[in-house]
């Protein structure tokens, strides 16, 4: 870590509930990409060039092994026809065919040089970690998500909105209940500018990060192991206690995207999601400069307006 935050800095990041800084980032005017869809197959949107590789080379590997497949079916039908006892009641009785084990020895060197070939270079480009212009730190907790803003001195949790921390007195009153979607929750929802769709993705409160940056995650946990996933960005980090991991992503379109923890972490696992905000770095800044104040205290130069 670059900076340690001050005493101070922590107790009001991580005591904070979501107030203003979030407030001015509500979903509209960001499209909603990065989520699943009931009866939808296939990868969410690729934003990242990580998650355009990734698609591609899943593409690849579907065609060599669709072709693999369907010509070992074909040939065994072949075999099946052509050379059952009433076509064929005298058997071959040789033992070798030079040529053709040969075929089955160079074939399968060739697709798998031409798979490591294709997937050396993008596993390289993961594991690379480049120069950040921005460095993020997410602990894993049983059940939620902590974030530092590691260059900007202060950080905030991270809950599923309907999780027990987000509910307050007047929303037990109007008979919301924790994890649980009914129509006071949805009135929550609704409220943080999320929809009945998005129960169970959304948070209270979420990363965020400006469009064509470079942004560098350094992930652990605090308990017990738990995964940073977004499928959108094509990146998913085990959070281990004790280790700090790093992954990296830099997203080319604005929008609202969602992933989850992906490792079973407990009773709750399935109630720790994770949303990341992508804006403009003009919105990014604006939001920089309330965040600091909401979760660090730290006060923003007041612009007067000259008569």
């Amino acid at each position: 870590m670059k900076h340690l935050l001050s005493l101070s800095g922590l107790l009001a990041s991580f005591a904070a509930l979501p107030a203003f800084a979030q407030e001015s980032l509500r979903i509209d005017g960001l499209e909603i990409i990065g989520k699943p869809i009931d009866g939808e197959m296939g990868f969410q949107p690729g934003v990242t060039r990580l998650a355009t590789d990734i698609h591609d080379l899943d593409y690849l590997i579907l065609v060599i092994i669709t072709l693999i497949t369907v010509f070992v079916t074909g040939l065994i039908l072949w075999v099946a026809v052509r050379y059952n006892k009433k076509r064929n009641p005298t058997p071959a009785s040789f033992t070798h065919n030079t040529p053709i084990e040969i075929a089955w020895t160079i074939v399968p060197i060739v697709i798998l040089v031409l798979i490591g070939a294709y997937s050396l270079p993008i596993l390289f480009r993961q594991q690379e970690i480049p120069v950040a212009d921005i460095t993020i730190k997410a602990v894993g907790n049983q059940w939620y998500w902590s974030y530092e803003y590691v260059d900007e001195e202060f950080g905030f949790d991270s809950y599923m909105i309907g999780a027990p921390a987000t509910l307050s007195a007047e929303d037990e009153q109007a008979g919301a209940v924790a994890n649980v979607l009914n129509p006071a929750m949805e009135a929550k929802l609704a409220a943080a500018g999320y929809g009945r769709d998005e129960w169970l993705l959304a948070t209270d409160t979420s990363v965020v990060v400006p469009i064509g940056k470079t942004i560098v995650m350094q992930v652990t946990g605090s308990d017990v192991i738990h995964a940073w996933a977004i499928p959108a960005f094509g990146v998913k980090q085990d959070a281990v206690p004790g280790r700090l991991a790093e992954l990296w992503f830099s997203a080319d379109k604005e929008g609202v995207y969602f992933g989850q923890c992906s490792e079973l972490c407990g009773q709750a696992h399935a109630y720790m999601p994770i949303t990341v905000k992508v804006v403009s770095e003009a919105a990014y800044a604006e939001w920089l400069g309330k965040a600091k104040a909401e979760y660090a205290g730290i006060a923003q130069p007041v612009t007067v307006a000259s008569n």
